[in-house]
C-alpha cells in the first residue's frame, strides 16, 4: 500500500480584527501549512463560512476548511449552498469539515435538542447525502427520518469538480464508520464528549490499541479499495519540542490522569521530542495507521513549522 504524502494544517481561533486575521493567514502560509481551519462552537470564535472566505482573500494557495460543523446548526441545503459561494469565491480551495456534534450547553444556550449519540449520527449521514449531491450539481430529492427535500439544484456550483473534498470528523465508531463510507477524508480526535461535555472527556481513544481499533474499523466499514485512497488525519492537541520527551510526558500526566507517560508518547493526538524524534514518530504512524494529514491547534502552530518544513508534500 503505497503511504499518503504528508499535509498539515491549522485550527485557528480568531483575531480582534480583519487585519489581525488577514495576518494571521499570511502567517499559517508562509509557515508551509497546507490547511487553515477554522472550528465550529457557540463560543468566541468567528463564524466559519465568512472567516473562511476573508483568509483565502488573504492567501495565494492556502486550503480552507471548517473543523468541524456541527450538522446540528445547520440545515443541510445551506450548508451545501455556502459551502459551494466559498469554495467559488476561494478560487476552489474549500475543505468541508462536518461533525455530528458534541458539546450538550451550546445546544441548550441556543435552544436545540441534544439527542443521543446515535440519533445525531443517522441525522448526520442524511445531511451528507443531501450536501454531496447538491454541491455534485444534482438536483435532490430525498426523503429521510430527519429531512425531506423536494427537487432542488443549488447555484452557483463549487468551482472544485465534482465537489470540494468532505472530512468527517470525531471519535465514535458509528461516526467514524460513516466517515469510512461517506468522506473523502477521516478526521480523528481521539476524544469522547461524556454526558455532553459535562464531566472531563474520555481520552482512552489516544492509546495505541484503541488507534488501531478505529484504524481497523474504518478499514472494515470502507472497504479495501476505498481504504487506500481515503485521507486519514489526527487532531494534535500538544506540540511541545524538547531534548526531553519523558519528562515533558510525565508532567501532561498531571492534567491528563487518564494516561500514562508511556501512552502519551505513543498518541498520535500529542507530538513531543526533538524534531527529529517527532519526524520519526510521524513516519512510524504513517506506517502503522496510515495518518498522513495532521491539524494543530493554533497555540502550537510555531512549534511545529520546523517538522513541516521537512515533511510536508512527501
Amino acid at each position: 500500500m503505497n503511504a499518503a504524502r504528508f499535509r498539515f494544517g491549522v485550527n485557528l481561533r480568531g483575531a480582534p480584527s480583519r487585519a489581525a486575521w488577514a495576518e494571521k493567514a499570511r502567517r499559517v502560509e508562509a509557515l508551509g501549512y497546507d490547511i487553515l481551519n477554522v472550528p465550529d462552537h457557540l463560543a468566541d470564535l468567528p463564524a466559519a463560512f465568512p472567516a473562511l472566505v476573508a483568509a483565502a482573500e488573504a492567501t495565494t494557495r492556502l486550503l480552507v476548511g471548517t473543523n468541524v460543523l456541527n450538522n446540528d446548526f445547520r440545515h443541510p441545503v445551506l450548508v451545501a449552498r455556502e459551502a459551494a459561494t466559498v469554495d467559488q469565491l476561494s478560487g476552489g480551495r474549500l475543505r468541508l469539515g462536518l461533525g455530528a456534534g458534541s458539546i450538550r450547553s451550546e445546544y441548550e444556550e441556543a435552544g436545540f435538542a441534544f439527542d443521543r449519540g446515535a440519533v445525531r449520527v443517522a441525522r448526520l449521514a442524511e445531511a451528507v447525502a443531501i450536501i454531496k449531491g447538491l454541491l455534485g450539481g444534482e438536483r435532490v430529492t430525498f426523503a429521510g427520518k430527519f429531512y425531506r427535500i423536494v427537487d432542488h439544484l443549488i447555484a452557483p456550483l463549487p468551482a472544485q469538480r465534482p465537489r470540494p473534498p468532505i472530512l468527517i470528523g470525531g471519535n465514535g465508531r458509528e461516526l467514524l464508520a460513516l466517515a469510512a463510507r461517506e468522506a473523502d477524508i477521516v478526521g480523528l480526535s481521539g476524544i469522547t464528549f461524556r454526558r455532553g461535555g459535562a464531566v472531563p472527556p474520555d481520552l482512552s481513544g489516544w492509546r495505541a490499541a484503541e488507534v488501531d481499533a478505529r484504524i481497523a474499523l474504518i478499514r472494515r466499514a470502507a472497504g479495501e479499495e476505498r481504504f487506500i485512497r481515503l485521507e486519514i488525519e489526527a487532531l494534535v492537541q500538544r506540540v511541545i519540542v524538547t531534548d526531553d520527551r519523558r519528562a515533558a510526558a510525565e508532567e501532561l500526566t498531571v492534567r491528563w490522569p487518564q494516561l500514562s507517560a508511556n501512552e502519551i508518547l505513543e498518541a498520535p493526538y500529542i507530538l513531543i521530542g526533538r524534531v527529529d524524534q517527532i519526524i520519526e514518530d510521524l513516519l512510524a504512524r504513517r506506517e502503522r495507521w496510515r495518518i498522513s494529514s495532521y491539524t494543530v491547534q493554533e497555540p502550537y502552530m510555531e512549534a511545529l513549522a520546523p517538522v513541516v518544513a521537512q515533511l510536508n508534500g512527501k
